[in-house]
């Protein structure tokens, strides 16, 4: 494993997932993606739960899946492995390691992936109308990156509070923001889950990206609306805070979206920076 400079440069990140099919839905059509780039490895073992921040950085990513039959699992699924794919085809085996070229990287491999399923969907007729959301953050250095196709969030904490990174791209957030409906409305409103854009049903899509600096002591949380539905913001931060190890944060936040009726797939990753290489807060 690589690592970025010696010393004080030192990033650690220490992360967990969970995804689970809920307790109404009858199979699981989230998918989530956690690599350590450096050397690429995408399986959440003990080395990637526990690693050094090397030089081609770390990438998270949180897909639920929509369609009928297993068509939202197949393009979950194929999102999350084309954008692993492309990231070790364009950007790990290629001698940049800036922050420009590792986001280009990253959206190229998102359109790469929209481009797969709405071919998939295109060419078969089970798995016409399929899409995904698509949540990742990418953390290179001190820099952190959020892209975002969808509703599924990614969210920050810092100094005990937490800040949403995302913004969902659903038609109540745009009703929200163009003044025709409350935050409260919105809340209630049936319509909440109808989003605007997502990986597949169009050719192409436009990826929403976001950016910050890491600091000493952040946490990422990422997770499908199967959590985000049912689990209030300060809540993920209590339950977050409260939990040492990412894993039983994880497992803690999954166990609280099931006991309110688990109505969704619920996924999540919580992923914590530390180090010397990262400015206190």
């Amino acid at each position: 494993m690589s690592i970025l400079g010696f010393g004080d440069r030192t990033v650690r990140i220490s992360l967990f997932a969970i995804t689970d099919v809920g307790r109404t839905r009858g199979h699981n059509e989230d998918c989530y993606l956690v690599v350590d780039l450096s050397p690429p490895n995408p399986t959440l073992t003990p080395k990637v739960r526990e690693h050094t921040l090397g030089e081609k950085g770390t990438i998270l990513v949180v897909a639920d899946g929509m369609g009928g039959a297993s068509a939202g699992e197949v393009a979950s699924q194929t999102a999350t492995q084309v954008i692993f794919d492309r990231m070790v085809t364009n950007w790990v085996q290629d001698r940049r390691t800036d922050l420009k070229s590792f986001n280009s990287a990253l959206e190229e491999a998102i359109q790469d992936a929209n481009q797969d399923i709405h071919r998939m969907a295109m060419g078969e007729s089970d798995l016409q109308g399929m899409g995904t959301t698509l949540t990742a953050v990418g953390v290179l250095g001190k820099d952190l990156t959020f892209a975002q196709v969808g509703d599924s969030r990614a969210y920050l904490i810092r100094d005990g509070e937490i800040e949403q990174m995302t913004k969902d791209q659903s038609l109540t957030r745009h009703l929200v923001d163009e003044g025709q409906m409350t935050e409260a409305d919105a809340e209630m409103s049936p319509g909440k889950n109808i989003i605007l854009q997502a990986l597949g049903p169009r050719p192409s899509v436009e990826v929403v990206f976001t950016h910050r600096k890491a600091l000493r002591g952040d946490t990422l949380v990422l997770c499908s609306d199967g959590l985000s539905g049912v689990i209030q913001e300060g809540e993920i931060r209590d339950t977050v805070e409260g939990c040492q190890d990412p894993a039983v944060a994880c497992e803690d936040l999954v166990e609280l979206a099931n006991s309110r009726g688990g109505p969704d797939n619920v996924t999540v990753i919580v992923a914590r920076l530390d180090g010397p290489g990262l400015r206190e807060s």
